[in-house]
């Protein structure tokens, strides 16, 4: 602890010789501050340590020495006068000192600030200097102050000053005063970071070196904006707009960017950042024992971050802000931490010096008095099919051919980032998988990835697909359906009902007319949509629109019938706002949507009215039956079906291409031998849709 070396002494008494700046603050402590009162006790200190730091072991060591406590006080105010001789000779240690020194310049510290910041920083890395001010037990704020003010020799005014809610050392995250409660010394002096007592006292550094744990520079940019065309229209404002403020020092530049987990956030502000030329700093969440940072720690380091660069060419990054803005239990309960810090929080989105990202998952929980205050709000989608394609050929070209990079592009929930860890990993393992192992490992831990956040995995979509026996000219429908189809070519627009009994063929026509179209897809079903919760099945229902809208994608929402119910039936008022925000959507949309049902009965009206065109599909007409019975039994490899077989087949009245898909597939894991098996499993489908169905059997 000592800087300086001691004059011998006498047995029977200390020096008095001061050795450092700490020991006069213990003395001052102990002696004028009143800490002796607890630590000088009947028969003993109540530290040891504090006792041999201030040169008092004699009284400790010394067994024919009888503890006496009016002597050691006495010899405490002698130590204590004889240190304030010395204390113009003292200093804080050189590295403290220049690192205060960089710290003012940057933030700009007043001498006052930069005294009280010494002081608690060497309070938290000093463990007997701490343990001697818990001699004053716990303090009040108002306490704190008076006693700083006492210790450093400084205006109680200016001590106010320094530790107010206003300050600099508040404002910029550096130092705060813990007001809740009773506390002792330290527990009242709120630095930081755990770790910025050791950074600021242990090596001089540069300034942003002080702030490891809580920023850091952002990785390099992995990505561009070409890999963000599908949201060139967001991007067509942001940029110009970052540009434009970054060049001009525009103060309070926030942009938030939500969307699921995996569509690209940090990669998107980072790519932005490098087109800029900026430097990019994160907010850390969590510190370097890897535990997590609370939100309140987060904003004092997103403030120290704000002071220490706003004379740099930087932008800051701040993810998961639901640790700030959705940290609370509720409407009734414990508010968040951005609202317990409104008006800061409403301040730093008006006056912040450097422009500023904010992420999340979801904007669900967050205040919409906060969200108002964001210069730009985006959201970032699960990149449309082509960008997907894009995205696997650039990380994953050497590890997949164009075969697997189609497939797995299909899936229309794969975020960039499981593309990229699950690459990542592979690579790494590659040379001790055998041939074509590579390709069967990313999909493999892509499929993992996907179940384990509630998706389909990719090999559920081979099911999805289109069977190759598929010809929109085998559905019985009202209307020309191949007709249709280049109708909807030419004009890129328009709302259908396709509705009908079950496997007529209303969701594979949507697939095939995506397909014909070139077009992707986004089928969307009860269970994506409907929530047990108030008011988030129309917010399903407006995100689908505008996904699709936004995707330039075919929308198809199955089992319409669900969300379209008659109005005048309703018992609940959800359900009708719930039938409002369909049709309000409906109306509003530009592109191709499709719905389906297989109960045309007890749909809105006005519902109905809104669709351009509604078709009927029913069961098979006999020779479409025919052609399609020959067909697959081609395919299957089954022998040419004779004239018997082919009469049964135009027997079968309820026959659907649903019917015949079932029965291929069947055939996967029981296969058909003859196309006279193939007709006794589709009269057993047949037989299932109605009691009274024929009697399954088949002769000749």
């Amino acid at each position: 602890m000592s800087a300086r070396r001691r004059k011998p002494a006498a047995p029977d008494t200390p020096s008095t010789d001061c050795a450092s700046l700490a020991e006069l603050w213990m003395l001052r402590i102990l002696v004028p501050l009143g800490g002796h009162k607890t630590f000088v006790k009947r028969g003993s200190f109540s530290d040891d340590a504090i006792a041999r730091a201030l040169g008092l072991g004699a009284w400790l060591d010394d067994d024919e020495r009888e503890f006496d406590p009016a002597a050691i006080r006495l010899a405490l105010r002698e130590l204590h006068r004889a240190a304030e001789t010395f204390k113009d000779d003292l200093a804080t240690p050189p590295t403290l000192r220049a690192n205060m020194a960089r710290l003012a310049s940057l933030v700009g510290l007043s001498g006052a600030d930069c005294r009280i910041l010494e002081f608690a920083a060497m309070l938290h890395q000093d463990r007997v200097l701490d343990d001697c001010a818990d001699t004053l037990g716990q303090l009040s704020s108002l306490k704190v102050g008076d006693t700083l003010a006492a210790l450093l020799d400084l205006d109680p005014a200016e001590v106010r000053i320094s530790l107010g809610p206003q300050s600099v050392l508040a404002r910029s995250g550096l130092l705060s005063v813990e007001r809740g409660s009773l506390a002792f010394l330290r527990g009242k002096l709120d630095l930081l970071s755990s770790s910025f007592a050791d950074n600021i006292v242990a090596c001089e550094a540069d300034p942003l070196a002080l702030l490891r744990e809580t920023i850091c520079p952002s990785a390099p940019a992995r990505l561009t904006l070409d890999d963000y065309a599908h949201v060139g229209e967001a991007l067509a404002i942001l940029r110009p707009y970052l540009e434009q403020a970054t060049a001009q020092a525009q103060a309070g530049v926030n942009i938030f960017l939500h969307g699921a987990p995996g569509t690209g956030k940090s990669e998107l502000a980072r790519a932005l950042a490098a087109t800029l030329g900026a430097e990019l700093f994160e907010v850390a969440s969590e510190d370097g024992d890897g535990d997590p940072v609370t939100g309140e720690r987060r904003l004092r380091a997103y403030r120290a971050a704000q002071n220490f660069f706003c004379q740099r060419h930087a932008m800051i990054l701040f993810d998961e802000v639901e640790d700030v803005f959705a940290d609370g239990d509720g409407v009734f309960g414990r508010k968040s931490t951005a609202q317990r810090r409104k008006a800061w929080l409403n301040r730093t989105l008006e006056q912040n010096t450097v422009p500023t990202f904010w992420l999340s998952n979801s904007i669900r929980d967050i205040d919409p008095a906060f969200m108002r205050r964001f210069d730009l709000v985006i959201e970032l989608p699960v990149p449309p099919r082509g960008q997907r394609e894009r995205i696997l050929r650039s990380t994953c070209a050497d590890l997949l051919d164009d075969r697997a990079i189609a497939r797995i592009a299909a899936s229309d929930v794969l975020a960039p980032a499981v593309v990229s860890r699950v690459a990542a990993v592979v690579r790494r393992i590659r040379h001790q998988l055998e041939p074509g192992g590579s390709a069967r490992a990313v999909q493999w831990l892509i499929d993992q990835s996907l179940e384990a956040q509630g998706h389909a995995p990719l090999r559920q979509g081979e099911a999805s697909r289109l069977p190759p026996e598929y010809d929109a000219a085998l559905l019985n429908a009202d209307s020309d359906m191949a007709q249709l189809a280049d109708g909807l070519q030419a004009t890129r627009c328009g709302r259908l009902c396709l509705y009908g009994p079950p496997g007529t063929g209303k969701t594979a026509y949507a697939r095939w007319l995506a397909e014909r179209l070139d077009m992707p897809l986004l089928l969307v079903g009860a269970a994506d949509l409907l929530s047990k919760w108030v008011g988030d099945s129309e917010r399903n229902i407006a995100a689908a629109f505008r996904r699709a809208e936004r995707e330039q994608a075919l929308l198809l929402i199955d089992e319409v019938d669900s969300f379209l119910q008659d109005r005048s039936q309703a018992r609940q008022a959800w359900e009708i706002s719930m039938v409002n925000e369909m049709l309000t959507r409906m109306e509003a949309f530009s592109g191709i949507f499709i719905a389906s049902t297989n109960l045309m009965e007890g749909l809105d009206m006005a519902a109905l009215r809104r669709f351009d065109l509604k078709v009927r599909f029913d069961h098979l007409l006999p020779e479409q039956a025919v052609l399609l019975f020959e067909r697959y039994c081609r395919n299957l490899g089954l022998a040419t079906p004779g004239e018997p077989a082919l009469w049964h087949v135009r027997q079968l009245r309820t026959l659907t291409p649903g019917d015949f898909a079932a029965v291929a597939r069947q055939h996967r894991f029981r296969p058909l031998a003859s196309p006279a098996g193939f007709v006794l499993a589709l009269q057993a489908e047949c037989a299932l849709k109605h009691k009274d169905g024929p009697r399954i059997g088949f002769l000749g």
